[in-house]
């Protein structure tokens, strides 16, 4: 499982053995009356049917592995149906929306120099956020334009960068990145002036400040931009198997939540534009 899983998985446990103390119990000693009325009152404060799934998950895996080494007689988790989740399509920006976006950062400051080439290259590979933070220099090829990313599951593909953003991550590391270190040595490609690598929240926070410079109405995460890498290349054309390869996919059905977006577009250009639309 990635990092971000388990952690995840952790506070999940965290949490049920906080709930659990209340009643002088150790997560060893949950019932399944427990576990149901602690998903009950998750549930009521509002989190989503995608974050119960997951919590379930973590329960399951935690005491399938207690009952292995025999450390519980029972699986309380075992007949704990799982939530019904709605495929939700994921708000794509327009092109447009894209341009305004990648030219709101100040290139003259060395700080949005980073945030450009970062943007940029976001956009340009459909990275995952923890995908581009983490990114260090021996991973880009300049040579032959491609990057070098380690995925989920330690997974590594290869993942063209593009003419424009290679252009901008040149500059970037040519012109601004040893100023943001200031004498400080690190390998990550796109690090903090205290030398260390961007967190998710702070990237977050980043598209977040130039969104709302660029005047893009849309509440848009860092996720945002990878789902707009995948849109527009299947509105141009790009076949659904190399959009698979690029982002990452194991599985095809990840990525085919991405053609139903298409086919939306190419029905709103169908009504505009055919006289019986």
């Amino acid at each position: 499982m990635s990092k971000n899983t388990l952690n995840s998985y952790r506070i999940d446990l965290k949490l049920l053995a906080i709930e659990l103390a209340k009643s002088n119990l150790i997560i060893t000693q949950t019932r399944k009356s427990d576990l149901l009325g602690f998903i009950s009152k998750r549930v009521q404060s509002g989190i989503k049917a995608r974050t119960t799934a997951r919590q379930i998950s973590s329960y399951r895996a935690f005491f399938q592995y207690h009952l292995r080494i025999n450390s519980i007689k029972i699986d309380p988790s075992l007949d704990i149906e799982m939530p019904r989740i709605g495929r939700s399509l994921p708000k794509s920006l327009t092109e447009e929306e894209i341009t305004d976006l990648l030219d709101a950062p100040n290139t003259n400051d060395v700080i949005g120099h980073r945030d450009k080439a970062m943007l940029e290259l976001m956009y340009a590979s459909g990275l995952r956020v923890s995908e581009l933070i983490s990114l260090k220099i021996p991973q880009v090829n300049f040579s032959q334009g491609v990057l070098r990313v380690t995925g989920k599951g330690n997974k590594e593909r290869l993942v063209p960068i593009g003419e424009q953003a290679s252009e901008c991550l040149k500059s970037f590391i040519e012109n601004s990145r040893d100023k943001i270190l200031n004498h400080k040595k690190t390998d990550y490609l796109f690090p903090t002036k205290r030398g260390a690598t961007m967190t998710r929240q702070s990237f977050w926070y980043v598209i977040k400040r130039y969104s709302k410079k660029a005047g893009i109405s849309k509440v848009i995460s860092p996720h945002g931009l990878r789902h707009a890498f995948a849109t527009h290349l299947l509105n141009h054309g790009a076949d659904l198997r190399v959009v698979q390869l690029l982002l990452g996919h194991s599985d095809l059905s990840t990525t085919q939540i991405y053609t139903h977006i298409a086919k939306e577009r190419l029905k709103d250009l169908h009504g505009q534009h055919h006289p019986r639309g």
